[in-house]
C-alpha cells in the first residue's frame, strides 16, 4: 500500500520540470549548468526544484570544485514502483471491480 512518504514522493515527482530532471539524471550524473542547458529552465528555478528533490531523498549531491553534481537515487524510485505494483496486485487478486459496497 502507499504510505504517506510515497504520497509525498508522488507530489514531488508530479511537477513536470522535476520529472524531467529525474529522467535526465536517470541517464547520467549532471551539474546544475548541464541541467539548465538541457531543460531551458532558469538557474534559480532549477536550484529550487533540485532542493525539493534532494529534501525528498530522490537525488543526492556530489561537490566537485565550484560545481555540484546531482545523481538519482534509484532505490527511492524502485520503492515507489513496488508500491504501485502492490496496488495493482491487490486490485487484481481481490477483483476490486467486482467487489462493490452497497450504497446506504
Amino acid at each position: 500500500m502507499l504510505t504517506s512518504v510515497d504520497t509525498d514522493l508522488i507530489r514531488v515527482l508530479a511537477d513536470p520540470l522535476r520529472l524531467q530532471i529525474v529522467t535526465l539524471l536517470s541517464r547520467e550524473t549532471l551539474c546544475t549548468t548541464h541541467l539548465v542547458a538541457e531543460t531551458g529552465a532558469k538557474q534559480t528555478n532549477l536550484s529550487n526544484h533540485l532542493r525539493v528533490l534532494r529534501e525528498a531523498g530522490v537525488v543526492e549531491t556530489e561537490p566537485c570544485g565550484r560545481y555540484t553534481y546531482y545523481r538519482l537515487r534509484p532505490d527511492v524510485i524502485e520503492h515507489l514502483g513496488r508500491s504501485f505494483v502492490e496496488l495493482a496486485r491487490t486490485a487484481r487478486t481481490t477483483r476490486a471491480a467486482d467487489n462493490r459496497r452497497a450504497c446506504p
